[in-house]
């Protein structure tokens, strides 16, 4: 399902996939791949999960492919959505030999490669992107058996782009941190599959202090770890009386 909003299209890609295209423009990935969701290699961990099906997915058509972190870097997903031309914006911590899978370095992909710094504005063309800070806080419940953040700061961001005059909020894997809340931002994609992010109720808190015109939420019942009540999420959201979509087929 491809959600209409405002000018643009937006799709969820499975986990954290999100591709976002302004028509007769440009088209933008955020955090593409992994798990089999591109490859169809993909089965849901139990029935009824709510998460777009696998499928062989090869477009080629990016502009512009955004990494938020070592997590979501697959090198193989940026080669199946990226256009020939593509650049591919990747967050200066992503160190692809430290990734304990089979991934291509960065020097190695067949297209531009820029690095992005913190709370950095960049233009990709006729995209606007800005870098966001985006962590589990050390005291907060998104940490391991020795207590260490799974995602400590500066370890990753979240995206906030502007295309066609519209604002997107990828907010990465992340708690809902300060700052995020006084963003404008028209849709918000925010993670609800808890245990390494802000779960879903921790996200309808956000995107109703946010206020964004649509929320659709992503990054939810890939596995296990993630899986989480969805429809609870869209009710609650709309109960705050903030506009919300499920991409889920």
């Amino acid at each position: 399902m491809t959600i209409r909003h405002d000018g643009i299209t937006a799709e969820w890609l499975g986990y954290a996939g999100l591709r976002l295209e302004v028509p007769d423009g440009p088209v933008v990935y955020l955090d593409p791949g992994r798990y089999g969701t591109l490859t169809g290699e993909w089965t849901p961990d139990s029935a009824g999960a709510g998460h777009p099906p696998a499928r062989d997915y090869r477009p080629e058509d990016g502009d512009l492919v955004l990494v938020t972190h070592d997590h979501h870097y697959d090198s193989d997903g940026i080669e199946r959505v990226a256009g020939e031309d593509a650049t591919v914006a990747v967050y200066d911590a992503v160190y692809p030999p430290g990734i304990d899978r089979d991934v291509a370095d960065l020097r190695d992909l067949p297209y531009e490669t820029v690095r992005v710094g913190d709370e950095e504005d960049r233009m990709f063309g006729d995209v606007i992107v800005r870098t966001v800070a985006a962590y589990n806080e050390p005291d907060g419940p998104h940490t391991d058996s020795t207590g260490e953040p799974f995602h400590p700061e500066g370890f990753g961001v979240g995206y906030h782009v502007t295309l066609a005059d519209t604002t997107v909020f990828w907010p990465g894997d992340t708690d809902a941190l300060d700052g995020h809340a006084e963003l404008d931002v028209s849709l918000f994609c925010p993670p609800i599959g808890g245990s390494f992010t802000m779960d879903r109720r921790e996200a309808a808190d956000l995107a109703e202090a946010m206020d964004p015109d649509l929320v659709l939420p992503i990054h939810y019942n890939t596995f296990d770890a993630l899986e989480t009540d969805s429809g609870a999420f869209a009710a609650d959201v709309a109960s705050r009386g903030v506009p919300v979509v499920l991409d889920e087929r």
